[in-house]
C-alpha cells in the first residue's frame, strides 16, 4: 500500500503565510488523492515500488498519481519555519523566484543538485506533477491548489510568502555541498 505521510506540524503553524484551511485541504485532498488514486491502480505495490514505477510506468494516470505522492512527500519536508536561511540557496531566490512566476498553468519549482562530482545547485521546473531529475534540496508547488484560497490569482505574494515557510534545517539536510 501506498501511505499518506502525516504533516510534520500543525495544519496552521504556516499561518499567516499559507492557512490552515489550504494546508488541510491540500494534504487531506490532494495528496491523500493521489494516495487513493495510487492504490486502486496498483493494489499490489507499495512505497517501495515508487522509483521503479516512475522509471518504468508507460501508464499516465500512474505517472501523475505517483509524481504527485513523490512531489508532495518532499514538499511537506521543506516547509515549517525553522534554522537560518542557507545563503548558497538563497542566491538562487531571484531566479527561483522568476520561473516560479513563469510556470503556465501548474507545476512545480525545484532547486536541485545533479549527483556528479560538483554538485552545482540549479533551478529546475517540471509540469503537472512530473518529478525533478535531480536530486531535491527545496521545492515549491506552484498548482493553484497550494495558494488559491489565500492568494487567489496572486501566485507573486504566494512565492514571496514561501520565504517565511521553509525548514531550512531539511533543506540543509538536502544539501550535499
Amino acid at each position: 500500500m501506498f501511505i499518506l505521510p502525516d504533516l510534520p506540524f500543525a495544519f496552521d503553524a504556516l499561518e499567516p503565510y499559507i492557512d490552515a484551511t489550504t494546508m488541510q485541504i491540500h494534504h487531506d485532498k490532494h495528496h491523500g488523492g493521489y494516495v487513493k488514486n495510487l492504490n486502486d491502480l496498483l493494489s499490489d505495490k507499495s512505497e517501495a515500488d515508487l522509483e521503479n514505477i516512475l522509471a518504468t510506468s508507460t501508464d499516465q494516470k500512474v505517472l501523475n498519481n505517483a509524481g504527485g505522492h513523490v512531489n508532495h512527500s518532499l514538499f511537506w519536508k521543506i516547509l515549517g519555519p525553522s534554522g537560518t536561511p542557507n545563503p548558497k540557496v538563497m542566491a538562487l531566490r531571484e531566479e527561483f523566484d522568476k520561473k516560479a512566476l513563469a510556470v503556465f498553468g501548474s507545476g512545480w519549482v525545484w532547486i536541485t543538485q545533479k549527483q556528479i562530482a560538483n554538485c552545482k545547485l540549479q533551478i529546475e521546473v517540471t509540469k503537472n506533477q512530473d518529478v525533478p531529475q535531480d536530486r531535491v534540496v527545496l521545492g515549491l508547488d506552484v498548482w493553484e491548489h497550494a495558494y488559491y484560497l489565500k492568494y487567489q490569482n496572486r501566485r507573486f505574494e504566494y512565492v514571496e510568502a514561501f520565504l517565511n515557510v521553509i525548514n531550512w534545517t531539511e533543506v540543509k539536510k538536502n544539501l550535499t555541498i
